[in-house]
C-alpha cells in the first residue's frame, strides 16, 4: 500500500521566542516491510543551523536552531511510504514463554543483548509486581510467547477505555493504570510495563494508521493522528508489532516513523526556548492512500 503522508505541527506564542533548539522525529523509517521514497521536513522560520542523524535507535532525526524572534513556528513532514502486506507470523509456532523469558536472564548471550536492554525500566516505563500479574493471566505454562502476547493486547483493548482527555504525555503510567483510562500512547506503554515486568522484552512504536471514512463519506484531510503500538522479541520471528488501542496485529496500513523504549525516546518535536509565555499548539495529519 503507496500513502502520501503530511504532519503539520504549529505553535503560536503569547510572547516574542528568542532563540529556540529542537529535534523532529517526524520522517518514515525504512525498513525490510517498508520503503521510504520521498521524504521532507520543512520549518518555519527558517533556522540557522539544521543537522540530518540517526539516533541509537536508528530513527530519523533532524535538529535545528531558530536564532530570530518569532511567535509562530510551524514543521511540516512530508513523506511517500510504500508499506508492505505481511504475512502474520504463525502464533501458535512460536517458543513457549519459559524459554524466552530464560534466555534474557543474567548472562544474556550475545545474540540477544539488543533485545536485552528492551527488558529494562525506561522514563515512562515502570516494572511493577502487579503488573506482572496482569501479563501472567495471558501466559499459563507452555504458552507460545506470541499467543499470550496477543491474549494480552486483546485483554488491554477490553479493559481499558478509549479517553482522549483522560491524559497527557506527561501522565504516569501509575495514573493510567489506576484509572484504567488513556490514549494509544498509554495503551503501549501499559503493554510494555506488563511484558518487561514479566521478562520479555518489549518496545515502543510511534507512526500513523490509516483511517477510512464512514460509508459515504468523503476522507477528511489532515483529521488523521499520530499512533502507537508495541513490538514483541521473539528469537524465531525478530520483533512482532501488535496493536493494543485496536487489538490487532499491524500489516499495510501502519505506518512506523520511529522506536524506542518509551514515547521519551520517539517524541515527534521537542526542544527548548528562551521566551515564548503561553503557546497553543495545533497538529493536523493526513495519510493519503495512493496509486
Amino acid at each position: 500500500m503507496d500513502y502520501r503522508i503530511t504532519h503539520r505541527t504549529i505553535y503560536d506564542y503569547s510572547e516574542a521566542v528568542t532563540v529556540s533548539h529542537h529535534a523532529a522525529r517526524l520522517l518514515p523509517m525504512t525498513s525490510a516491510t517498508q520503503q521510504v521514497s520521498r521524504s521532507s521536513l520543512t520549518v518555519s522560520p527558517q533556522p540557522a543551523i539544521r543537522k540530518e542523524s540517526r539516533d541509537y535507535f536508528g530513527n530519523a532525526v533532524c535538529s535545528f536552531a531558530i536564532q530570530e524572534i518569532h511567535r509562530h513556528f510551524e514543521v511540516i513532514a512530508r513523506s511517500n511510504v510504500t508499506v508492505n502486506v505481511t504475512t502474520t507470523p504463525v502464533l501458535t509456532l512460536s517458543p513457549e514463554w519459559e524459554k524466552v523469558v530464560a534466555s534474557f536472564r543474567d548472562p544474556v548471550s550475545p545474540a540477544d543483548v539488543a533485545p536485552y536492554e528492551f527488558c529494562m525500566e525506561s522514563p515512562h516505563v515502570r516494572l511493577l509486581p502487579e503488573y506482572a500479574d496482569y501479563a501472567r493471566k495471558s501466559f499459563p505454562a507452555g504458552t507460545p510467547v506470541l499467543v499470550g502476547t496477543r491474549d494480552i493486547m486483546r485483554r488491554i483493548h477490553a479493559d481499558f477505555r478509549y479517553d482522549s482527555v483522560a491524559t497527557t504525555v506527561a501522565t504516569p503510567i501509575e495514573e493510567v493504570w489506576a484509572h484504567r483510562g488513556g490514549v494509544c500512547q498509554d495503551f503501549a506503554h501499559v503493554a510494555i510495563a506488563c511484558l518487561r515486568s514479566f521478562g520479555l522484552p518489549a518496545r515502543y512504536v510511534s507512526g500513523y494508521l490509516r483511517t477510512h471514512p464512514a460509508p459515504g463519506k468523503p476522507r477528511l484531510v489532515g483529521a488523521d493522528a499520530s499512533h502507537a503500538w508495541f513490538s514483541v522479541y521473539c528469537p524465531v520471528n525478530g520483533w512482532v508489532d501488535f496493536d493494543p488501542t485496536n487489538a490487532i496485529i499491524p500489516s499495510d496500513e501502519h505506518i512506523t516513523v520511529a522506536i524506542g523504549r518509551d514515547f521519551s525516546d520517539v517524541s515527534p518535536l521537542s526542544g527548548i526556548l528562551t521566551g515564548g509565555g503561553e503557546h497553543e499548539v495545533r497538529v493536523s495529519v493526513d495519510v493519503e492512500p495512493i496509486g
